[in-house]
């Protein structure tokens, strides 16, 4: 009896130890949810000493390992590296980083990265200077838009450059003082790809537009002054008479004789000139654009990774393995969410229903295989498992449940309208195995279908490389460009030729000049003026009293009388055919007398007091108030018209080229020379000076 009772209570007492000890170990690969966090990485970084996820492919795909690797072996210590998603760190990436220390129990340093960047790194029985520092100054200076592996390449450069400390305290104090809000990104994006192409658009067309326009510009305005120094067309009056007889105006218009006379200038550019121009700037715009392509040479977006065919695939095949085995999968990189008990229980419930039911618990970052689609993800599962199933998906980090039917016998409406708790988040540790417990109470309660419903087939992931594919840089907003660069060639066009007019106008300004009667600045009058300044001159000063006549409306008779006197006998000294251009023959004499008289036409309207007699000694300086003493050629002293300026210091006398000389030969005085100019020598005044020159051409 007694050795009964012993037997008895001995085999009570390997039955409860044995429970317990089953109950106290952990979960094999092949136990309902799969071996924890904790030693799954420990075991992958067993294998190799670096483990890149599969739940992040088109970030970094797990075939860029080993790249991590070699970066890793630059360090010099063993090295163990983790690339995951951030979700599956937590709040403590450190805390991950012991546990998968004391799993696994090799001496070295453990780095943990994730698609955000790095998360932690420390050392375990081995001795690296700098670490803390190289995390820390890794934080502050490397830019968001930095891969994985940039980050990781830094990270060793920063250790193994001997101060990591120095640098970390730079970064630091550079981001604490607000001087660097985000350090710039290493890559180029699709909206920076954009920006580049508006920028492209506007050089390739506003640089060379700008310099053609401008070079059109400079080349006519050259042409204008050789065509004045040539003897280009007069824009000043052309026609015999005064106002009583009519004359003519610049711009074609007509006076009182109704008799037109051509428009004056050089003429449109020459298009046999502005071919090879516009050859030149298309050529200048090919350059910008090539060396545009040079400098914007960004053909993706990221460190050039890209994931192959088994990279896209490999956590489909994970978890339909794992669905194979057991209804209810859990992933092994994520923080587990659900103790033994609660994965036995929701495993058994599974096993008991009448409706095939799984449950995948992964996370569905945006750079998985589906692009962050929980339809598409569940989708690739089923097409995997080949039968009709309640598939549910939850997400270990937050807690969220969807349900996707494939072809099971059970009413869906009834699983949307029952407890909305089934789809808000909360803290997935504490709500995740009640929630999925209640949701498969709902589905035994749910009414059966007649039919199997069946998804829409979601639409298909975004092509990883394509993904990451930049436009091209003459597309998008480059037409865009190119429209803004023709107003913005337009404007700078614009801008440089106010620029240039103003800045010859202050160079005027600043030009000393003498003063005339009535204390008005003395026009410009050398002693010695060339054929082609006199032509030039002629030109202009006609095209002044022309401008001026027509502007007048308001003058004393005896003003506009003179002015139109000075006008027609200017007319008849250097435009004897009237064609409105200066004569090719007219002679220097004949071109001075057509500036004084043009000038003197400008002082009867602007001055007409100051507008009977001009300088007796260079008749170019203009009106005279003041008689000095002179003596004409040949006669006795007597009083003389001269300037202000002469009546201070007489200047030298007006010298010409003879009429024969073809404008080569030597200069005499002009007095001595033929023609009505020379009686200004002995100081006749305008009056006089045009009924001379009107008698001279037998005009009356």
């Amino acid at each position: 009896m007694l050795r009964a009772g012993l037997t008895l209570v001995t085999g009570w007492l390997t039955v409860l130890f044995c429970a317990g000890a089953v109950q106290a170990a952990p979960a094999g690969p092949h136990a309902p949810g799969g071996p924890t966090q904790f030693a799954y990485l420990a075991e992958q970084l067993r294998r190799s000493p670096v483990h890149v996820s599969d739940q992040i492919p088109r970030e970094v795909p797990r075939s860029t390992a080993p790249a991590f690797a070699r970066e890793a072996r630059r360090l010099g210590v063993p090295t163990y590296v983790m690339v995951l998603p951030h979700a599956s760190y937590g709040t403590a990436a450190d805390g991950l980083l012991a546990g998968v220390h004391d799993r696994l129990g090799r001496k070295g340093l453990y780095v943990a990265l994730s698609d955000t960047g790095l998360e932690a790194a420390q050392t375990y029985g081995v001795d690296l200077p700098g670490t803390a520092d190289a995390v820390t100054e890794a934080v502050y200076a490397m830019p968001y838009d930095a891969t994985p592996r940039e980050v990781l390449r830094h990270f060793v450069d920063v250790v193994t450059s001997g101060e990591a400390h120095q640098r970390a305290e730079e970064a630091r104090a550079a981001y604490d003082d607000g001087g660097l809000d985000e350090p710039p990104g290493l890559h180029t994006d699709t909206t920076e790809r954009e920006n580049q192409s508006l920028v492209t658009g506007i050089a390739v067309l506003g640089i060379p537009l700008t310099v053609l326009l401008v070079t059109v510009h400079a080349l006519q305005r050259r042409r204008v002054r050789r065509a004045a120094a040539a003897g280009g067309p007069v824009r000043g009056p052309g026609a015999r008479g005064g106002p009583q007889g009519g004359g003519r105006t610049a711009g074609g218009r007509t006076t009182g004789s109704g008799r037109q006379r051509p428009v004056g200038g050089p003429g449109p550019f020459p298009r046999e000139r502005l071919l090879p121009l516009m050859l030149g700037a298309a050529v200048l715009g090919g350059l910008v654009a090539f060396t545009a392509s040079q400098i914007f040479d960004d053909t993706t977006s990221g460190d050039g990774s890209r994931p192959t065919a088994a990279d896209m695939r490999a956590r489909i095949d994970r978890v339909s393995a794992g669905l194979r085995r057991d209804p209810l999968y859990l992933d092994p990189e994520s923080r587990s969410t659900l103790d033994s008990t609660e994965r036995a229980h929701l495993s058994k419930r599974l096993r008991e229903l009448d409706v095939p039911v799984v449950i995948a618990a992964v996370p569905t970052p945006p750079d998985d295989e589906s692009g962050g689609s929980k339809e598409l993800l569940a989708k690739e599962v089923h097409d995997r498992l080949h039968r009709n199933v309640l598939m549910v998906l939850a997400d270990p980090a937050t807690g969220v449940i969807e349900l996707v039917n494939y072809s099971t016998l059970i009413d869906d409406s009834y699983l949307v309208d029952r407890p909305r708790d089934l789809t808000y988040t909360g803290p997935a540790e504490e709500q995740l195995g009640r929630h999925l417990d209640e949701l498969l109470t709902y589905v035994d309660k749910a009414p059966r279908a007649r039919t199997g419903g069946r998804p829409y087939d979601p639409p298909p992931a975004a092509d990883p490389v394509e993904e990451k594919a930049l436009p091209g840089l003459f597309t998008g907003d480059f037409e865009a460009g190119m429209v803004l660069g023709t107003f913005a060639a337009g404007l700078v066009f614009g801008l440089v030729v106010a620029a240039r007019a103003l800045a010859r106008r202050l160079v005027r300004r600043g030009r000393p000049a003498g003063r005339g009667a009535g204390g008005a600045a003395a026009p410009s009058a050398p002693d010695r003026p060339t054929p082609a300044w006199l032509r030039r001159t002629a030109r202009q000063d006609l095209d002044a009293l022309t401008a001026a006549l027509e502007a007048s409306a308001s003058l004393p008779e005896e003003a506009r009388r003179r002015a139109w006197e000075c006008l027609d006998a200017a007319a008849l000294l250097i435009d004897g055919d009237s064609d409105g251009r200066i004569d090719a023959d007219a002679t220097p004499v004949g071109l001075t007398c057509a500036v004084v008289l043009a000038r003197a036409g400008r002082t009867a309207i602007e001055e007409p007091a100051a507008a009977r007699y001009v300088c007796h000694r260079n008749p170019l300086h203009g009106a005279a108030r003041r008689p000095a003493p002179g003596r004409p050629a040949g006669g006795p002293a007597r009083s003389l018209p001269v300037c202000e300026t002469c009546q201070v210091t007489p200047g030298p006398v007006l010298r010409l080229r003879s009429p024969g000389s073809g404008g080569r030969g030597a200069y005499a005085a002009y007095p001595t020379l033929t023609g009505p100019l020379a009686a200004l020598g002995d100081g006749v005044g305008i009056d006089q000076l045009t009924l001379d020159v009107r008698e001279y051409f037998g005009v009356h």
